[in-house]
């Protein structure tokens, strides 16, 4: 049940009714037209743009058709009022029976109250996390983690055939790095001194990662030439760090369904077969790249160069895949991946990078409008930097990380469920304060409580009324859900399957954390009442019937904010210590 599309349906109504009778012109097109909510509350319950929209095409005044459309709308059982504000939104106020009908819903499709089918089962790769192999999850790693899970639940909650993913980029010469590290940690084991020297990856996490491989090797590679031994500590390293990301990811309650490995590319000919699909849409050629915008560098000079000619799918400039040595470029391995993608038959990429990859964006999207001939949408989502704060001040770097803040430090310190929801609360793109103290507060300034607690309360309400004998499985009489508090809960449970879908459509899974504050506060605002007047209370004396349907509301929202919060991935809490 989506009652704005109800309402929407019925705007459509009328405004081919009056097309019939001439007052509209034929021919238009009413894909714009659309219902939701009013900016303020006050004016109604909802509100259409239709003689906004229609005007220009239907050369006819907004307010003209708004009068008219308001004429056939109120004829309608359902819409008691159609007002015109301004200069031509019409605002329309519902019957108690349509959101007593909403609560009714609720009970009926339980989980499923909200769930949509506008994915139509389309194929959809979300990319997340892709942390290189050579350590620990940071902070910055946690927020890309939680945004792209919950956007990956958020998908497949409207209807969407989603594959997580993760790139594990372990072609790159950051992992002979880690190998070197590695193996000082294992000279270490062995009782030797080491140092660290800039460039190489310090942290305690390796120690018994170096411990593991002279378990493994014994002292085989002590004092061997670096030929020796790089390959195999990489790839024993490798494992290893993955390992650790792995159950850095399920401490978080996130399990991939892909881990898709960089290495896998090179020596196989898959980069190879990108370029050349490239090459066969002649867009690969010899070139030379204008210097860097402002100041040219001291050490730069013109170099021919295999290019992609980006340009020609919406990029700045064309970008390099192939250096004037022969080498491939960074660039180069994320087409041919980007390119398996498309091969393996997605209707849809997202990728979650953190905003240090900003400028991959628009030459990402060139390269897979390129490689599907425009087909295949990809949405890049970038989140911003997370700043930590306890007790006022900024939290201090992890010892066993060497150079930042862990996962794992994160979770440690406020559990998964009040970092994942905390880490929703503002949209990707902002910059969001991670406050330790705010995130464990119990109070209404903090949302993952005060959504927990309203989840809480309901627990509590049933809890009593089974010690009381009230049989909850009568059915409800939803008329006595009437007074203007009630009605504003149910109202914004309404909300929900339209919410998830524009969350959806939109590719934003901060609006569900948003939407799950706004419903507890109405479920609050409507307990606290009930605190003056003894009939809004959920459990009224003596009068069983009463408390039922009283209740069944109660149990509505309770439905609905467990739902959002398994899209969130948080579990709910059954009672607030």
């Amino acid at each position: 049940m989506n009652l704005f599309t109800d309402i929407r349906s019925a705007v459509l109504s009328a405004l081919e009714t009056m097309q019939d009778a001439g007052t509209l012109p034929r021919d238009l097109d009413f894909a714009n037209v659309a219902v939701e909510p009013p900016r303020d509350a006050a004016h109604g319950d909802m509100a259409t743009n239709a003689a906004m929209v229609l005007a220009k095409p239907a050369q006819m005044k907004p307010r003209d058709i708004a009068d008219a459309l308001a004429t056939h709308l109120v004829a309608d059982a359902r819409i008691e009022s159609a007002e015109v504000a301004g200069p031509g939104f019409l605002n329309m106020r519902l019957s108690d029976g349509l959101w007593q009908g909403v609560v009714a819903a609720v009970l009926e499709q339980g989980a499923d109250f909200g769930r949509s089918s506008k994915g139509q089962g389309k194929k959809v790769n979300v990319e997340y996390v892709s942390a290189n192999p050579t350590g620990p999850l940071h902070v910055g790693h946690t927020r890309g983690a939680v945004f792209g899970d919950a956007l990956a639940s958020l998908l497949d909650y409207a209807g969407y055939d989603v594959t997580r993913e993760y790139y594990i980029n372990d072609g790159g010469a950051q992992v002979d790095v880690l190998a070197r590290s590695v193996y000082l940690r294992y000279l270490e084991a062995h009782g030797q001194e080491v140092a660290f020297e800039d460039g190489t990856y310090p942290g305690d996490y390796l120690i018994p990662v170096g411990i593991a491989l002279k378990e493994k090797v014994g002292a085989d590679y002590v004092g061997k030439p670096e030929a020796d031994w790089l390959l195999d500590v990489r790839e024993f390293s490798t494992e290893k760090m993955m390992d650790l990301i792995r159950a850095d990811l399920a401490s978080l309650g996130i399990e991939m369904d892909v881990f898709y490995s960089e290495k896998s590319l090179y020596g196989t000919g898959r980069i190879e077969a990108a370029i050349n699909a490239l090459k066969d849409k002649g867009l690969i050629y010899e070139g030379v790249l204008e210097p860097p915008k402002g100041k040219k560098p001291e050490d730069w000079e013109p170099r021919e160069q295999t290019l992609f000619k980006s340009t020609e799918h919406g990029d700045d400039v064309d970008r390099p895949v192939m250096k004037s040595d022969g080498a491939w470029t960074y660039f180069a391995p994320d087409i041919a991946y980007h390119y398996d993608k498309v091969t393996r038959g997605f209707d849809m990429l997202i990728d979650v990078f953190g905003a240090d990859h900003g400028g991959y964006v628009k030459r990402m999207k060139a390269a897979v409008s390129a490689l599907s001939d425009g087909k295949v949408p990809l949405d890049i989502k970038l989140t911003q930097l997370v700043k930590l704060f306890k007790n006022g001040e900024p939290f201090k770097m992890s010892k066993r990380a060497g150079t930042f803040v862990t996962l794992r430090d994160v979770v440690d310190q406020v559990g998964p469920g009040a970092t994942r929801f905390h880490m929703l609360t503002r949209k990707n793109d902002a910059p969001l304060d991670f406050d330790f103290d705010k995130v464990l507060e119990q109070s209404k300034d903090n949302p993952v409580f005060y959504v927990q607690y309203a989840n809480a309360r309901v627990n509590s309400v049933l809890r009593k009324a089974a010690e009381a004998g009230i049989d909850l499985s009568a059915t409800p009489d939803l008329s006595v859900i009437s007074h203007e508090a009630e009605i504003a809960v149910a109202k914004k449970l309404a909300e929900w399957p339209r919410l998830v879908e524009l969350a959806a459509r939109t590719n934003e899974p901060h609006r569900i954390a948003f939407y799950l504050y706004d419903l507890a506060s109405e479920f609050h605002a409507l307990w606290n009442r009930g605190n003056d007047l003894p009939e809004l209370r959920f459990l009224q004396d003596d009068r069983d019937a009463t408390s039922v349907s009283k209740i069944a509301l109660a149990r509505a929202a309770q439905v609905v904010i467990c739902a959002g919060l398994s899209i969130l991935g948080v579990e709910p809490v059954e009672e607030m210590r």
